[in-house]
């Protein structure tokens, strides 16, 4: 069985800064597994710019992002495979892969990183009634045929959600001559960026209706309309509110789910909020040897923000093979989300190998205006800073130093919460 150092399912944005940051740390033998026909992942459909603020310090577009890191790849040398499924990893970290030119293949990695990013959730998954016709499409599969294969998916379209691909694709839509009539949004507040909510919608004066869903499906053979109708505060839509829209297209932007069959596969545990994997500050997963970054883990707002954390994976992982494969021990302490905050990662901190250091990200669960972000050790208050504003879709960080855990060595949890005044 052929083995190396480091194996990385998945050669999108995550994958690839994972990878060229453990060869900046030492380590030759590494393999990107990716199962498209070309590096970049989802990037390479994100033709609009905003990419790259943090990173490089410019304003790019997604493929010109991903086209940095495919190159810092490509000059390290490091190794990948296309148009490669990988079928099972387990937690010994053998990977079973599957490509055209060499079959069904089993491998062994000294270290695993899983970078698979996320899927979108089917129409499914909503239970809309009415039939089945052509116009419905998920707002990224809608990307895809406008941006690479060059189709224009519809004319009149209406959008069920207000994440940031269906901000993103009202714009797009618009900008092909489509008439988007509103975008629908089933809570209370965006699940978007503000920045997306005004460029996307405010400035090409698309309505956006929150507390609202889609109640009917109108049209056999080709969708001819929807209704939509207002939701109450336990999201049930309220009658007499029903307003029918005639559209040819529904795109739907209803959330995003990390692929993480390959992760339970391996018999890592799966955090029940991010619907990924449970990490420690080194962003290794509780089975020892495999780490995680990217959309599989948390699904992330700024891709500057996925780069980041991916490279610290790819340094993490790079250590562990450096250091024979041996386990950290340690303190771990545990960091719980409460009031007002979904969840932390990572979910647990090794006190006694952490760095200097570290960033621990999170996002609300509601829209929140003058409220603290509280850090407390046990039951002792360490920070608090004032936010005007917290949405659901920012992610937020803080950081954590070493140092300020020297008087707590006893330290049983810590605990990260939104408080008022």
């Amino acid at each position: 069985m052929t083995q190396h150092d480091i194996v990385i399912i998945g050669g999108g944005p995550a994958g690839l800064s994972a990878a060229v940051a453990a060869r900046k740390a030492g380590v030759q033998d590494i393999l990107i597994l990716e199962r498209d026909s070309g590096l970049g992942g989802i990037l390479n459909q994100c033709i609009h710019n905003g990419f790259g603020l943090h990173t490089f310090k410019e304003e790019l577009t997604g493929p010109e992002y991903a086209g940095r890191y495919i190159k810092m790849a490509e000059e390290k040398g490091i190794s990948y495979k296309l148009n490669t499924i990988v079928v099972e990893v387990t937690g010994e970290r053998e990977i079973t892969y599957i490509n055209q030119e060499e079959g069904l293949v089993t491998i062994q990695a000294r270290a695993v990183i899983l970078a698979m990013g996320c899927r979108e959730r089917p129409r499914g998954a909503l239970n809309i009634p009415g039939y089945r016709p052509a116009g419905i499409y998920s707002a990224g599969t809608a990307q895809r045929l406008m941006n690479i294969e060059g189709y224009c998916v519809g004319r009149e379209v209406v959008i069920l959600g207000s994440g940031d691909i269906g901000l993103i694709m009202a714009r797009r839509m618009t900008l092909e001559g489509a008439r988007v009539k509103v975008v629908a949004e089933l809570m209370p507040y965006s699940g978007g960026l503000k920045r997306n909510i005004v460029q996307c919608l405010d400035d090409y004066g698309i309505p956006l209706k929150l507390s609202h869903t889609v109640v009917q499906i109108h049209g056999r053979d080709r969708l001819t309309g929807i209704t939509l109708a207002e939701v109450d505060e336990n999201r049930r839509p309220i009658p007499g509110t029903e307003e029918y829209y005639s559209c040819d297209t529904l795109l739907l932007s209803v959330g995003l789910i990390p692929e993480n069959e390959l992760s339970k596969g391996a018999g890592v545990s799966i955090n029940r909020v991010t619907s990924g994997p449970n990490v420690d500050d080194y962003l290794e997963t509780e089975t020892e040897g495999i780490f995680a970054c990217g959309n599989v883990l948390h699904v992330h707002d700024l891709v500057d923000f996925v780069s980041q954390e991916a490279a610290l994976a790819g340094q993490n992982a790079a250590a562990y093979v450096k250091n024979g494969g041996k386990e950290r021990k340690g303190h771990l302490i545990p960091l719980t989300a409460e009031q007002g905050v979904r969840y932390t990662v990572p979910q647990m901190l090794n006190l006694d190998s952490m760095e200097d250091s570290v960033t621990v990200r999170f996002r609300v669960a509601d829209v929140y205006q003058n409220r603290y972000i509280a850090v407390y050790y046990d039951d002792k208050l360490i920070s608090r800073k004032k936010k005007k504003v917290l949405a659901p879709g920012e992610m937020e960080q803080i950081v954590l130093k070493k140092e300020s855990f020297a008087e707590y060595p006893e330290i049983s949890r810590i605990r990260i919460c939104t408080e008022v005044e």
